[in-house]
């Protein structure tokens, strides 16, 4: 029987494994911890004491609170569904349903993303500029909920407009969408944010419907 020599190349890629194993797990306790903290009270030697770990393994892996937010938010952002990611029925009926269908789903949908949303949320209102700039350069260069190709979906379909930039299309869609989104799934807990849209006196769907009119009249293609 022919000797069985050592499997060289997988006891060194052990080291390896085992890094972006800790790192993956320093990355999931800290979304949680900044999700219940906030960005400015969040401490790195918390997390590092919840996990068991050295301070300075954190800085090892994410060299930053900084640098250890951003992984965060993109990884909240990559965890949140895309535009597309609808049903085919909703889908079908174009651009503007699924922006509806979108911002009338329930607080019982988003609840599975509360960790990833709250993130989210605070990447876009509680970072400092320089840290806004670094997600704006992520979102610009990966479009993780893919926006591009949703917009994309309404020009085939003849529902946007052609006679301005898709990129202009997307990045209009990309910051009204986003703060209506944030508006509806926050404002249990953060209107303040939101000074003027809260002083909307119409129900949830009436605030919708004008949204959606709002932005047809925006980007959709006239008629």
């Amino acid at each position: 029987m022919p000797e069985t020599l050592p499997d060289h190349g997988t006891a060194a890629h052990a080291p390896v494994k085992r890094s972006l194993r800790k790192r993956s797990l320093i990355l999931t306790a800290a979304m949680h911890h900044f999700a219940r903290h906030g960005y400015e009270a969040a401490r790195v030697g918390d997390m590092a004491s919840e996990l068991g770990i050295a301070k300075g393994s954190v800085f090892q892996h994410f060299g930053s609170k900084d640098g250890l937010f951003f992984e965060a938010y993109k990884s909240a952002l990559r965890e949140l569904p895309k535009y597309l990611d609808v049903p085919a029925s909703v889908k079908d009926a174009g651009f503007f349903h699924i922006v509806r269908y979108r911002l009338s789903l329930p607080a019982e949908y988003w609840a599975r993303y509360s960790v990833a949303n709250r993130i989210v949320l605070l990447g876009n209102y509680g970072s400092d500029l320089k840290l806004k700039k670094r997600i704006a350069q992520f979102i610009a260069d990966e479009d993780p909920l893919g926006t591009a190709a949703f917009v994309q979906l309404g020009l085939d379909r003849g529902e946007v407009r052609t006679d301005v930039d898709p990129v202009l299309v997307t990045s209009i869609l990309e910051c009204t969408f986003a703060h209506m989104h944030d508006f509806l799934l926050t404002a249990g807990s953060d209107r303040d944010l939101f000074q003027r849209t809260d002083r909307f006196r119409g129900a949830r769907e009436q605030l919708i419907e004008q949204f959606v009119a709002v932005l047809r009249g925006a980007v959709g293609k006239p008629t």
